[in-house]
């Protein structure tokens, strides 16, 4: 048999017993009841400032926001940790976990509950270019280069925990979740939410300790890069039938086959011309930005209102356009630092806002918060482990692997936001999650210094 049938056979079993599995657990949890939901997302803050005040309270805000998020950050790039996890820190830190409980007067002060649909706009916009950053330097040579080996140990990345958190929900969905909440919803959302794997911080990993030129460097950014496409797809999908009414989820799903099939049959050989006739132009530059925030909020708003979300849209023109052009450099170049370091410090601490840490209390609900680190963790390691010792990688490459690929971040908080503003998410199931991607997140390092560490001394 030849070796592409074989592997075309491999993915279509694989998917086939997936969707399989997850058919079985749908049917086992559709006798499950959920409680009642009980109140709205955490919010820090009471006062409400006069109108004309807004301005003023909404820049103390960004203020204490901006400088938490670069001291927590350049404290955790101390630690050898990626900044990333200190502004996440800093969130938390900041949002009821902390200081609405040491010090309610201040935080009521800093983020009044007026202000807080004011930095939930700036913090979405905020994550819609930074997913459309992520596709403009997703590599898609990547995923045509590599061997066969990366896309199916990323696929296996994806199946294991996806359908482990699937399986988890039999268990959580009875006692987290709600009435308003379909079974096969809840454990959709909490299959994608173990299944995320942060390309971004990934990359900024392996650049640190340069691993990302080595063998297994290039393996892991090819598996991400695969992994991110892929979970963004199943995130669309979600939120379609999470958002649709029941007559209209094919409608929905169809509508986003559509817009997808547009994007790469239309719309990228579009930016292909649009690139050579800039680089060969000498329209300014001011011109040539102006068209592409158009086509971004275009991209994003078709998205958002085919019932999916912006940034799947925002992520899609990222992607169409060659991450290796012109223009691809000179978007990073002018959006990058404004993005990274203003815009999403903010949704980092909106998402500390709605956090409450100590909703997780009692011996059921840390018990349950550790099941979901154990299985988010045990999911995407040991798909990717053993995946990788299929297709040839030693243990200690194919080990290596698995804990890069278990790297949540940024990506997880965008995934567990989404769940939360739909309802699929409780308040304490978020914060659960929450802790999930700050352990899974911080981890990655020190037991990968670990393991090379262990390796050396064998050596």
């Amino acid at each position: 048999m030849a070796p592409k049938t074989r592997t075309a056979l491999v993915y279509a079993g694989l998917l086939g017993a997936g969707i399989g599995a997850f058919f079985v657990i749908r049917h086992f949890g559709r006798s499950l009841i959920a409680p009642i939901a009980s109140g709205q997302p955490a919010q820090s803050g009471s006062a409400v400032p006069e109108s004309d005040n807004l301005l003023v309270h909404a820049l103390i805000a960004l203020v204490v926001i901006v400088l938490a998020a670069r001291i927590c950050g350049a404290l955790f790039r101390r630690m050898k940790q990626p900044a990333v996890i200190g502004e996440m820190v800093a969130g938390i830190l900041l949002g009821p976990s902390l200081l609405g409980r040491v010090a309610p007067a201040l935080s009521a002060h800093l983020f009044p509950t007026l202000v807080s649909p004011f930095l939930s706009v700036v913090s979405q916009i905020g994550v819609i270019l930074f997913m459309f950053l992520v596709g403009v330097q997703l590599d898609l040579g990547l995923l045509r280069n590599r061997t066969r080996a990366a896309v199916a140990i990323s696929h296996a990345s994806i199946v294991a925990p996806f359908l482990c958190g699937a399986a988890l929900a039999l268990w959580l969905y009875p006692s987290f979740s709600s009435r308003g909440v379909s079974f096969a919803e809840f454990a959709l959302f909490i299959g994608v939410s173990m299944s995320v794997t942060a390309f971004p911080v990934l990359a900024r990993i392996l650049t640190d300790r340069r691993m990302h030129e080595s063998r297994i460097g290039s393996i892991a950014l090819a598996c991400a890069a695969v992994d991110d496409v892929t979970a963004w797809c199943l995130l669309a999908f979600v939120v379609g039938v999470a958002r649709a009414q029941p007559g209209r989820i094919f409608l929905t799903v169809g509508l986003t086959a559509a817009f997808i099939i547009l994007m790469l049959t239309l719309v990228r050989p579009a930016a292909l011309w649009f690139v050579r006739r800039e680089s060969a132009s000498s329209s300014s530059s001011q011109s040539t930005m102006a068209t592409v925030c158009a086509a971004l909020l275009l991209s994003a708003l078709a998205t958002q209102r085919i019932g999916i979300h912006a940034l799947f849209g925002a992520f899609l023109l990222g992607v169409v356009i060659p991450h290796d052009s012109a223009l691809a450099q000179e978007i990073k170049t002018k959006l990058e630092d404004a993005v990274v370091a203003f815009l999403l410090p903010v949704f980092f601490v909106y998402t500390g806002l709605r956090t409450e840490i100590n909703l997780v209390h009692g011996f059921r609900d840390w018990i349950a918060c550790g099941a979901i680190i154990l299985v988010a963790s045990a999911g995407k390691f040991g798909g990717s482990y053993v995946a990788g010792r299929l297709t040839g990688l030693g243990g200690r490459e194919a080990a290596s692997l698995g804990l890069l690929m278990n790297t949540r971040g940024l990506m997880e908080l965008i995934v567990l936001n989404v769940g939360l503003d739909l309802g699929v998410l409780s308040p304490t199931l978020f914060a659960m999650f929450v802790l999930m991607a700050l352990v899974t997140t911080f981890a990655t390092t020190p037991i990968l210094q670990a393991l090379k560490t262990t390796q050396s001394g064998d050596a």
